[in-house]
């Protein structure tokens, strides 16, 4: 079992050169860098919610990753591959993480509709920085450009995901709650049951499943935490098309439980 956390994509780009390669761009390219800065301005500094800026950005591409081995090693491919818009693994990767890790960006605009303005603000990125990880990749860029902007526009909690690749970015969202990092936004200095739930949760897990191929293990210290899970992971989970795939445990000092499916 893994925890979620923001050093758990270390993990996964030590493994791959491409990966690792394209995290470092990520990480350094100051496009993406301000932009990801300004959705935190946006989301903590004008609205008073919680982070959601690059900790966050570095949590759920760590997340999405260790969910999409899971699943991979369950047997079920990906959407990518199977339709021929990735060549291989590593290229259905590299879609996940870049997804994951600009999926909050159309916070830097608004809150409102940013899953969409996301989207479309990673495009002259990705025309641009997929051709750095890639070389060679040609008019193919194309492709992979819009599986990404499929993959962060189907973040948003009503859109269905038609890819694995987006399912597993749309659950990574989900899955960084630990500590007040509750994916409901929630105002800061506000007592409320937003608040009150999200703090509740103290370590989120992510391991292979019981009875489906993964598990996601919520750590908390009061059923209130409760609240985070139904109103925001099963919501995603329920959008990811991977609803079949996953099951939801919750753990305290008292009970172990499974409350999905």
């Amino acid at each position: 079992m893994v925890v979620v956390s923001p050093t758990l994509i270390s993990k996964h780009i030590s493994r791959s050169e491409l990966l690792r390669k394209a995290y470092e761009i990520l990480e350094s390219d100051d496009e993406v860098q301000e932009l990801i800065k300004m959705a935190n301005i946006m989301a903590v500094g004008r609205l008073r919610y919680n982070d959601h800026g690059i900790v966050h950005s570095r949590i759920v591409s760590g997340s999405a990753l260790e969910l999409f081995e899971i699943l991979l090693k369950a047997g079920i491919k990906p959407t990518t591959i199977a339709y021929g818009t990735a060549k291989d693994l590593e290229e259905a990767k590299l879609v996940v993480l870049l997804a994951a890790y600009l999926h909050d960006i159309g916070n830097a605009v608004h809150r409102v509709n940013h899953e969409m303005i996301g989207a479309l603000l990673a495009k002259d990125i990705l025309d641009r920085l997929i051709p750095e990880v890639i070389p060679s990749i040609g008019s193919r860029k194309y492709l992979l450009r819009q599986e990404v902007m499929h993959a962060i526009y189907a973040t948003e909690m009503n859109t269905r995901a038609l890819t694995m690749e987006a399912g597993v970015v749309t659950i990574a969202d989900g899955t960084d709650m630990a500590e007040g990092r509750a994916r409901i936004p929630y105002k800061l200095g506000k007592l409320d049951m937003h608040a009150v739930s999200a703090i509740s949760i103290k370590k989120v897990e992510i391991l292979e499943g019981r009875e489906r191929p993964a598990r996601i293990e919520v750590h908390m210290n009061d059923k209130a935490g409760l609240f985070q899970i139904e109103a925001v992971l099963k919501p995603k989970i329920m959008t990811s098309g991977l609803d079949k795939h996953i099951e939801i445990y919750v753990r305290n000092e008292e009970e172990h439980l499974k409350v999905f499916p």
